[in-house]
């Protein structure tokens, strides 16, 4: 299906662009994955749903998709300074990497819920330890890293001689506050801006490993500076994550990549909007949250009954992945009704009566609309404008449940359509209605194999020869 007519909006040039991935036929993608301390929360998923319908058309387009996303299980610090995981390990009573392998458990199982397709690759941070040593040594000997009581720190002075740190973001170094959840103090550094790339841990601390400069941890900025290095190599052709993200952490890792092999690491940044609860980010940290599967089973204080999480994913759809959203039950029911009613639309087409001849006119409608339907998604992704484009087709399905001259290629084609875009591409859990054609052949396979297993071989020879003529192919295993 290459070439594409695919426009992305891009984080760091605040415009959209034409989509051309570096190599040909071939797209390297990175997500931010999550910290695994608790359990995923409602605006998590998200973000990785709404990479997941990128990954999922980019690969219907006919792109190799490399889609990397990691998981964070060291050195994501508090304002304290306090690693996440180590802190939830002593709550818990549990050994860091049980609270890592316990929550990454979780996560994985709730994306399943959702239809979350895997990603290629999705590494641990914990297991690139020597990928980031290598990094800060490379660093430190280009004179963009400096060593500060058994601590290393990247210098942005030094870099904005080079480049200029913030461009992503957008900040004015002069305006910024000083970040502090990967740091322990502010008194190891030179300049107030700069970050930890390894930080010299205390007794207590529970994560820690050998490196030339200290017994410590990495900063949290630099693993995926080292996995997206890794796997997708010096270039690569998008960078996503939520917008809380901007910045401290990825002016980081542009600033870190940047100084370690002199090119830009990502073509393409693409952001995901916050979803909020009761027009509040919903945040772990600030207690505004719900976890889904409070959701699926009806068990918590704000919404009256249980959801699916089809109808969760498709109302996440219904807003662009760059807006905010905010959920509320009313939003939520109404999406739930909008779905019916999308399914019932589809069934009403699967039991149209179709006649002999086909209708050319009708089929190139058909096209017609399902070239808007990819124009939205070419359209930056947006689904909310597709999804409205899918519910216009009901004035082609009353159109056609009008016309007496309606064949079965073109009722195929149209299923087929919806099939395609409800469910490889918007990976909803829609099943795709059987025709009266499939419903008559099943039948006469069951009656086939009933046949089979009595021995009447006169008559289940028929059926397959009958069945060939016809262009219906069937091998006998035995």
């Amino acid at each position: 299906m290459i070439p594409n007519n695919l426009y992305i909006y891009n984080s760091l040039t605040s415009s959209k662009e034409k989509f051309k991935p570096f190599r040909k036929n071939s797209v390297g993608m990175y997500v931010c994955g999550p910290t695994v301390y608790s359990d995923v929360h409602l605006g998590n998923c998200r973000t990785f749903i709404s990479f997941d319908i990128i990954f999922r058309y980019l690969q219907h387009i006919g792109y190799n998709v490399r889609y990397v996303r990691n998981i964070t299980d060291v050195g994501h610090l508090e304002d304290t300074g306090e690693d996440k995981i180590s802190k939830k390990a002593k709550i818990e009573q549990l050994e860091p990497m049980e609270i890592a392998q316990k929550y990454t458990n979780s996560f994985k199982d709730v994306l399943k819920k959702f239809n979350v397709l895997n990603p290629s690759i999705e590494p641990v941070a914990s297991g690139h330890i020597t990928e980031q040593i290598s990094i800060i040594e490379d660093l430190l000997e280009k004179n963009l890293a400096y060593i500060s009581n058994g601590s290393v720190y990247f210098d942005i002075s030094k870099y904005n001689e080079i480049d200029s740190y913030g461009k992503l973001s957008g900040r004015d170094l002069d305006k910024i506050k000083s970040n502090s959840r990967n740091l322990n103090s502010q008194d190891d550094k030179i300049n107030e801006f700069d970050f930890a790339l390894w930080k010299k841990a205390d007794k207590n601390h529970l994560m820690k490993w050998n490196s030339p400069w200290s017994l410590g941890f990495p900063g949290w900025h630099l693993e995926c500076t080292a996995m997206s290095n890794k796997y997708l190599g010096d270039e690569f052709d998008i960078h996503g994550g939520g917008i809380d993200l901007k910045f401290p952490h990825h002016d980081c890792e542009i600033a870190q990549a940047v100084g370690y092999t002199g090119k830009q690491p990502a073509k393409f940044w693409i952001h995901t909007n916050m979803l909020t609860l009761n027009s509040k980010k919903m945040s772990k940290s600030l207690d505004n949250n719900i976890l889904p599967d409070e959701l699926f089973s009806g068990k918590n204080d704000i919404f009256s009954k249980s959801y699916d999480p089809n109808i969760i994913r498709f109302f996440f759809l219904q807003a662009h992945y760059r807006n905010e959203l905010d959920i509320s039950e009313d939003a939520i029911q109404s999406s739930e009704k909008g779905f019916n009613k999308l399914v019932e639309m589809i069934d009403r087409l699967n039991n149209v009566k179709v006649s002999k001849t086909n209708n050319d006119e009708i089929l190139n409608r058909i096209k017609d609309w399902e070239r808007k339907c990819y124009s939205c998604l070419d359209d930056d992704f947006n689904t909310p404008m597709l999804i409205a484009e899918i519910f216009n087709s009901s004035k082609l399905i009353n159109k056609i449940e009008a016309d007496v001259n309606f064949g079965d290629r073109e009722r195929e084609y149209f299923l087929n359509l919806f099939d395609t875009l409800l469910n490889k591409i918007l990976g909803l859990n829609y099943i795709k209605p059987t025709s009266d054609n499939d419903s008559i052949l099943k039948i006469l396979l069951d009656i086939r194999d009933e046949a089979r297993s009595k021995k009447d071989f006169q008559l289940s020879d028929s059926i397959r020869d009958q069945l060939n003529k016809k262009g219906i192919k069937i091998n006998d295993k035995d």
